[in-house]
């Protein structure tokens, strides 16, 4: 991690960042435990998210393999959310589902509130890109794009057998079956169509540079991270912590139109 440089990457915005936000790793802090309570972002108990639950387990077997279950939820996810640029982080699962739409990072808040209401466990590691990463898709705004995107990537517990600790990645929780082993080559570009939340059903989307990519790369994100901000028991915590990665009048100006316009297409 931290391997990438700023050389060739044309300018991006740090004026666009929350003031007065230190955003280094948890030396000392204590590992995170995560849980399944619902917070402010994840409100499963909400009408709309027990009923995206109800969907979920009717198509998704009895109920008994958790991860089938999350693997699920995650294309009805895809296929009933659209991928937009929101850039409002903290919006609960709630109204995401309410507006029919949502950025990555809060479609992935979606997959983490049916996990808790299935009793799986869930944290997230914050990471900071560069937001140079974001470059293809917005090709003649590149002086707005923020210098720094934080990134909440959930990790969910469905078996203490699973993974180190039992915790596994968005992207393990597609490892090791017979789907994933069919699963098209080549990593993510960040310039197509396709978004993070399609990718990690698809490839492996490893941010620390360990995985094995396939013929083509892609799967290597690592390059991308300036810093690993640590594990918090949930994305309130981190962005309580650390901040969105736009200000508040950033936000404000910018979410009645990045909040419509569908991921993938492009901004000019």
């Amino acid at each position: 991690m931290g391997r990438n440089t700023t050389e060739g990457r044309g300018v991006t915005s740090s004026l666009l960042r929350p003031r007065g936000r230190v955003r280094t790793g948890r030396i000392g802090a204590a590992p995170a435990t995560g849980g399944t309570a619902p917070t402010a972002i994840l409100d499963w108990r909400h009408p709309r998210v027990t009923a995206l639950v109800a969907a979920v387990r009717a198509t998704g077997g009895d109920g008994t393999d958790r991860t089938a279950l999350l693997r699920a939820a995650h294309g009805r996810i895809a296929a009933t959310v659209r991928p937009v640029y929101s850039v409002r982080d903290d919006r609960p699962v709630s109204s995401v589902l309410r507006r029919g739409r949502g950025s990555c990072s809060q479609r992935l808040a979606v997959l983490e509130a049916v996990a808790r209401a299935v009793d799986v466990p869930t944290r997230v590691r914050g990471l900071l890109l560069d937001g140079a990463f974001w470059y293809p898709r917005f090709p003649r705004l590149r002086p707005l794009v923020p210098d720094q995107v934080v990134l909440a990537w959930p990790e969910f517990r469905p078996g203490p057998a699973d993974g180190a600790d039992g915790w596994l990645s968005p992207s393990a929780l597609f490892g090791g079956t017979e789907g994933s082993a069919r699963r098209p080559s080549g990593g993510f570009g960040n310039d197509g169509a396709e978004t993070l939340f399609e990718a990690l059903s698809r490839t492996s989307l490893d941010w620390d540079g360990t995985a094995s990519c396939p013929a083509g790369g892609g799967c290597d994100l690592s390059g991308h991270v300036l810093a690993d901000l640590g594990r918090f028991d949930s994305r309130d915590d981190l962005f309580a912590a650390h901040g969105q990665t736009l200000c508040g009048t950033a936000r404000l100006l910018a979410e009645p139109v990045l909040g419509r316009r569908s991921a993938g297409a492009g901004v000019r």
